[in-house]
């Protein structure tokens, strides 16, 4: 059956072609993800997150509970809300934030909006001082001190002599008055 064989030849040649598109997908894929920066980058996401959730703990677990003692919180911090709409199947108060909010109810979550600021306030401060001590260590300033330009007012290095923007002098040289003389040819050079 010449039909046949003609079909035959046909699926092999597409299946050949889809097999080199596939292996040239997966090149390119392992040529982008096998670089050095990809592997940095998702490297640092992966330590972040498991910081993330280290400080988050720390918050949750060992210092809101101790926060919880102070007599006028009396009870957990994830557990402080104010209800501002009652649910329809409100009778004698909530107990939980998810109990008000399975109701229906309309319900201000203050202490978790405060755990929130805490976590976020605890993973910055660890990570500033992180990086405090590893300019200690290294003597590599990863936190640089910036100033702000006196003529276009954007963040520049404290160090810096021009700014990037606008491209000033940062010694005062534009403010210096101009004189009227013509320049001379061993001022040109």
């Amino acid at each position: 059956m010449r039909g046949l064989d003609e079909s035959t030849d046909v699926l092999i040649r597409a299946g050949q072609s889809a097999g080199e598109q596939v292996r040239h997908g997966w090149d390119a894929f392992v040529n982008f993800a096998a670089r050095d920066n990809v592997l940095e980058v998702a490297l640092g996401l992966i330590i972040a997150n498991a910081f993330t959730k280290v400080v988050t703990s720390f918050v949750s677990d060992v210092a809101l509970p101790v926060v919880s003692l102070l007599p006028f919180l009396n009870r957990n911090m994830d557990q402080k809300f104010a209800v501002l709409s009652k649910g329809p199947n409100y009778t004698d108060g909530y107990n939980t934030v998810k109990q008000a909010r399975d109701d229906g109810a309309l319900v201000l979550a203050w202490g978790l909006f405060v755990e929130t600021i805490l976590n976020f306030l605890g993973v910055s401060l660890t990570l500033f001082a992180i990086a405090h001590l590893y300019m200690f260590i290294s003597h590599n300033k990863i936190i640089k001190p910036t100033v702000r330009c006196r003529y276009c007012k954007k963040f520049i290095s404290i160090e810096a002599s021009r700014c990037l923007n606008c491209s000033s002098w940062q010694d005062g040289r534009e403010d210096l008055p101009k004189s009227n003389e013509p320049a001379t040819e061993e001022e040109d050079c």
